[in-house]
């Protein structure tokens, strides 16, 4: 054999195992099959804001001046303002910061009046998309529960006021824990279920019982033209705020919604005892309400609560609203205005409880 073919032999010998003991990441960089589009994993950051305004008027009841005199509250209010930082470290790691601006009305507090500056979300969010249907993820830390963060994204007027079982402080929209969700295949629904203290976002865990929430929500008709905004939820959240304690919440939510009109209908069971040997307290109540809306932007809001804390007395809260609503025609965010009127009734409540009525118009901007 000539020494120019045992060389030549010998470079591609060197060539081939070089090729062998090549590193991933340049064998990585072969240009990926036509048609398959590899994932973003470009960290990224995005800051964004959530505001509440208002102007409101109360018409009842009256309230006493510093000369003693019966006047009727009103004020411009900042019902609440969220900075929201999200981004990803990784297609599979991303993240949320929203601190959370609101008036301190603690009677007892120095800051009394004063807009003070909270976390509401900072958690962690594993995204399992690789391996489950879409949309599923583990998250971690300060983050939304299962059925609040629901229905504020059917109802969408979170800027007027809170749903049901949060504005009667059955349920919170955050709080800390660990949670996950998957969705169903061929947009059938999807499932959210989570280990919280259960103390709320607001408040620090007071002792070891934690709180175990789970939301499953089954849309029947996914591909039905008009019937595919159907959705039926049920909820469940079980705690207890000491050991042997009881504090149980059971929700059924059915929405709808459609072109012109998102509506829903949400049924409340409560039961809370305190203590091991206090008596146990069972609440019911539910919540009605549309949203009827126009394609240039004019849309209605209807409400009617009903709640009973206590099925054992005959006490009764009644709320009741009604508005109208511009939301602006404008694309990657959102601005609306809303002017509403909302009473609320006490009955057979002890002591006795005075009528609450007022107007208010609400601006929301959120981007």
């Amino acid at each position: 054999m000539t020494t120019a073919r045992k060389t030549g032999r010998t470079r591609a010998a060197t060539l081939f195992v070089a090729a062998l003991l090549a590193p991933a990441p340049a064998l990585a960089q072969v240009t990926p099959a036509q048609g398959y589009t590899p994932p973003d994993d470009t960290p990224s950051i995005r800051v964004g804001t959530t505001i509440f305004l208002d102007y409101t008027l109360q018409q009842s009841p009256d309230v006493k001046d510093a000369a003693g005199r019966n006047v009727n509250f009103n004020a411009f209010q900042v019902g609440r303002t969220y900075i929201n930082v999200t981004g990803q470290v990784h297609h599979r790691l991303s993240f949320r910061i929203t601190p959370d601006i609101r008036q301190e009305t603690g009677t007892g507090s120095s800051l009394n009046g004063s807009l003070t500056f909270r976390l509401k979300y900072a958690y962690a969010q594993v995204n399992l998309d690789d391996w489950l249907t879409g949309g599923s993820w583990v998250r971690i830390g300060m983050q939304q529960t299962p059925m609040i963060d629901y229905q504020e994204g059917v109802y969408r007027y979170r800027f007027q006021g809170t749903v049901f079982a949060d504005r009667e402080g059955f349920l919170s929209s955050s709080d800390s824990g660990v949670s996950f969700r998957t969705q169903f295949k061929n947009n059938y629904g999807d499932v959210h279920a989570g280990i919280y203290n259960g103390e709320t976002f607001s408040k620090l865990e007071a002792n070891d019982q934690k709180a175990f929430m789970v939301r499953a929500t089954f849309r029947p008709m996914p591909r039905a033209r008009t019937l595919r905004g159907l959705r039926v939820s049920g909820f469940y959240d079980a705690d207890a705020a000491v050991k042997d304690g009881r504090r149980r919440r059971a929700l059924g939510d059915l929405t709808f919604e459609h072109r012109f009109v998102n509506t829903g209908f949400i049924y409340l069971a409560t039961s809370d005892q305190a203590l091991p040997a206090s008596a146990r307290i069972d609440g019911r109540g539910f919540s009605i309400w549309a949203t009827p809306r126009t394609t240039k932007g004019w849309e209605g809001l209807l409400r009617f609560d009903r709640l009973e804390p206590n099925t054992g007395d005959d006490d009764r809260k009644n709320r009741a609203m009604a508005g109208v609503a511009y939301w602006l025609p404008i694309s990657g965010a959102q601005a609306a205005f809303l002017l509403d009127f909302e009473k609320v009734d006490y009955r057979n409540y002890a002591p006795a409880r005075p009528k609450e009525q007022r107007v208010a118009l609400h601006m929301l901007l959120n981007f």
